[in-house]
């Protein structure tokens, strides 16, 4: 999500599958008003067009199996549920109070393990070993669990990474922190080549001339280097900037100008990372752990209004870039605002080596309007290991959850979806689904103010995903499935 307010702003282990009698069958600017708009199929009927509060709309193939709401202290509104990260039986949820640690071993009946009150908005999540990982975006007294706000003029104020030791789930304990410029709206882990080590790619944006820790231009990510079996050495060892001759400049009132990143997604096996960057979109090498390279930049000043996260296909040929139009909390997924703003957009990665350059093909948006009182708009999902076919899930907040196709980089079309009515009809109030992910058979729906939602998706064109087994998950770090 994008804060306004106060402008601050994830190798798996490879599972072998043989299914018999299946044939298997990349600085540019996007032609983006030339592509197809989003369509639907008669396999995913579109929803009634107003849902009742919380009532409950899906397409047969994708059904709710569990819900676990909110519970003290994260059951507050303010107290939003964000990311998710995955290991074994268990998912870790952020929350904007700090994070909660679930069993998930029996998926239609989750149970908290343990919940760490440790409030620092957003608190992204991620997982490594015995290791987890907080981003901390919004600026405290210190670095400790038990901080309060502070103003970001005050030199001494705080933002940054936390990091756990999560060995014992019923227990994390709180290890060390690692101070980056301007905060840490999100993160995205690497591992390093060594083994040894993991790496951070500190994603965050909006700087001011009168936050001292958060200067313009900020035009670099901040890279934490995390001795494995030492994470109180852990320490800020890079400060690349992605965009040495500018950012883009941005139209106000329309599309965000690039002063950071918002997320990274990486591909470790194949050295490769998609930056979304508020006005700019960036393929990086990242062959160097600690200097990464832009290799290609794009922009799309008709539709794009704020780039916010990215999802390679598991062949790494393609990627999905999201623009989280009105940061989250607006109403977007209507006729007003249409198909093709506040929308997915899939380019084609051509080329190779320096030579890779991202190519626009098309949009795709949920083909359901939802009421003003609702915020919707493209947000965190994560690829379906599929066999031959490029399939996601994504979280669209109060749009509630979409998995569709975009095989067919030119015709992407929705395969199911589920959502529930908004929080109120009177009035629009920050909700719906943060973090939407598969993982180990079932897929995992992090609410802002609903908790854990578990669903169950039985497609015969998805099938093939049921047999994949991984030991963990973080969406932003993505695996090489077997490739198919």
């Amino acid at each position: 999500m994008t804060r306004f307010p106060l402008p601050r702003r994830r190798q798996l282990r490879t599972v072998s599958l043989i299914a018999a009698g299946l044939l298997v069958a990349g600085v540019a600017t996007s032609p983006a008003g030339n592509a197809a708009p989003a369509t639907t199929t008669r396999d995913a009927p579109a929803a009634a067009p107003s849902l009742g509060v919380d009532e409950i709309s899906s397409s047969p193939n994708l059904r709710q199996v569990a819900n676990l709401p909110k519970q003290a202290p994260f059951d507050t509104t303010g107290a939003f549920g964000t990311d998710m990260a995955f290991q074994g039986r268990y998912a870790f949820v952020g929350n904007y109070n700090g994070f909660v640690v679930y069993d998930i071993g029996r998926p239609n009946a989750p149970t908290i393990v343990s919940q760490v009150l440790c409030p620092g908005s957003q608190n992204d999540i991620s997982v490594y070993g015995n290791l987890l990982f907080l981003s901390t975006d919004s600026s405290r007294n210190d670095d400790s669990c038990a901080s309060v706000t502070q103003p970001a003029t005050v030199k001494e104020s705080w933002e940054g990474i936390k990091v756990f030791d999560i060995s014992d789930k019923a227990n994390p304990r709180y290890v060390t922190s690692v101070e980056t410029a301007c905060g840490s709206h999100t993160h995205t882990l690497v591992p390093g080549k060594d083994r040894r080590t993991v790496y951070l790619y500190v994603s965050s944006y909006s700087p001011r001339a009168d936050y001292p820790d958060c200067q313009p231009p900020h035009d670099s990510i901040s890279i934490v280097k995390v001795p494995v079996h030492a994470p109180t050495e852990a320490a800020v060892v890079a400060t690349p900037n992605l965009f040495p001759d500018g950012g883009y400049e941005g139209i106000p009132g329309q599309t965000s100008a690039t002063t950071g990143c918002h997320d990274i997604t990486a591909y470790p096996t194949r050295d490769l990372a998609a930056g979304a960057c508020m006005g700019d979109g960036v393929l990086l090498d990242i062959r160097d752990r600690e200097a990464p390279r832009v290799i290609n930049r794009i922009r799309d000043t008709v539709n794009f209004s704020f780039w916010h996260s990215a999802t390679f296909n598991n062949a790494g040929t393609k990627v999905v870039f999201t623009d989280e139009l009105g940061g989250g909390g607006a109403a977007t997924c209507n006729e007003v605002v249409g198909p093709t703003r506040g929308a997915d957009a899939v380019y084609d990665i051509t080329g190779r080596g320096d030579a890779r350059k991202m190519v626009f093909r098309s949009y795709y948006k949920i083909p359901r309007a939802n009421a003003d009182t609702e915020n919707c708009v493209a947000h965190n999902g994560s690829l379906i290991p599929v066999l031959g076919k490029d399939i996601m899930v994504q979280a669209w907040y109060q749009g509630g959850v979409s998995v569709w196709d975009f095989s067919d980089s030119t015709r992407p079309k929705e395969i199911g979806f589920w959502e529930r009515g908004p929080l109120s009809d009177t009035q629009l109030t920050t909700g719906g689904a943060w973090s939407t992910y598969y993982y180990n058979g079932h897929i995992y729906s992090s609410d802002i103010q609903k908790g854990l939602d578990v669903l169950k998706l039985s497609d015969w064109r998805t099938w093939t995903a049921d047999l994949v087994r991984i030991p963990e998950l973080n969406v932003q770090t993505q695996a090489g499935y077997l490739s198919w």
